[in-house]
């Protein structure tokens, strides 16, 4: 099934993939894909740095509940509160000091929804559950930033490329591409 191409319909269908991964973590102490990260600061990530993003653009999202505290309540508050975002304010003009100017909604898809969406295999790889993730979107993703690669290195945000044969599945050259070993599990005890 592809995800929707409106913003809050892709939103609501990714995002509540990630929320299924959180209801679903056995061990929020568990190592993740991301060096020196536990499933607790993949949800801690999201939910930390977007308010941030949007607020540089003159938009607040309301505090919720401590990541610390309860993962689940911290992701359903802030993913209720960007979906309410997209849905009522989706339309206006956002500009952002670094990213630039973008409908609200636009903003929200390129630069959030896709980082739910490739988080959504980390929390799924550190609680040694299935990401579900949709093949069409990965490939989306990938096309997108190949032709921005170096920019997207410089920036600090991926780390190198892990070598991915170009024949293995769409999903794991997605995951090299950003840093991470599609091998990578928690019970062996490595990060990449």
């Amino acid at each position: 099934m592809a995800l929707p191409a409106a913003p809050a319909g892709r939103h609501a269908v990714v995002a509540g993939g990630f929320g299924r991964l959180v209801a679903q973590t056995p061990d929020w102490s568990a190592p993740a894909p991301v060096d020196g990260w536990t499933a607790r600061d993949v949800v801690g990530h999201l939910v930390g740095w977007f308010p941030g993003f949007l607020a540089d653009g003159g938009v607040d999202l309301p505090a919720g509940p401590s990541v610390d505290d309860d993962p689940l309540a911290a992701w359903q508050h802030h993913t209720d509160s960007v979906q309410g975002l997209l849905e009522q304010r989706g339309d206006e003009s956002f500009t952002h000091p670094r990213a630039g100017t973008h409908r609200l909604a636009d903003a929200v898809d390129q630069f959030y929804t896709a980082d739910v969406f490739m988080h959504s295999w980390d929390l799924a790889r550190a609680g040694d559950q299935e990401a579900g993730l949709d093949e069409d979107f990965a490939a989306q993703l990938l096309e997108g930033m190949r032709p921005i690669e170096q920019l997207l290195r410089d920036s600090g945000q991926y780390g190198p490329a892990v070598p991915v044969p170009d024949d293995a599945p769409v999903v794991d050259r997605l995951m090299g591409f950003v840093g991470r070993d599609p091998a990578w599990n928690p019970r062996d005890g490595d990060t990449p």
